[in-house]
């Protein structure tokens, strides 16, 4: 019988072998690139900003399967909203993934949840959130590159 943790791991496996919004961003107007030196997840993060909302966002990099899953999935979610809802949605993937009880967020996320079944593995947890701090740090504004350590 087919459940729900079969479909997380098809959306994580599809996403890895073939990541959404995978390549530089030459008219970006941020970029900032993150490192998880424990399993060495490398990426750059480009967006491109119109007003107050993410009009283009796109990764480059290499790393493990969670953490280009991940990233594909994050720059899917991320594309057209307000930074405001940006960092909404850091927060809400943020807890599900290090709360105890997943903060009760996974099914508001869609497709993020896929990636909830990582905080059973705390090593795993910093593949999946790599992407998630550099984009928060990038729409702080931030400029040093981001680690997970």
């Amino acid at each position: 019988m087919f459940d729900l943790k079969d479909l997380y791991q098809e959306v994580i496996v599809d996403h890895n072998r073939r990541p959404r919004n995978f390549g530089a961003l030459p008219d970006a107007d941020r970029k900032l690139e993150g490192f998880n030196p424990l399993c060495g997840d490398r990426l750059t993060l480009y967006v491109k900003v119109a007003g107050d909302r993410i009009e283009d966002i796109r990764f480059d990099g290499t790393g493990c399967a969670i953490s280009v899953a991940s990233a594909s999935l994050m720059t899917e979610a991320m594309k057209g909203k307000t930074l405001g809802e940006a960092r909404k949605t850091f927060e809400s993937f943020h807890e599900m993934v290090t709360a105890r009880d997943g903060g009760g967020r996974g099914a508001a996320l869609g497709k993020l949840a896929a990636l909830a079944g990582v905080r059973d593995y705390p090593a795993r947890v910093k593949c999946a959130t790599l992407c998630w701090h550099t984009l928060h740090s990038l729409l702080h504004g931030g400029a040093a590159p981001v680690s997970t350590e």
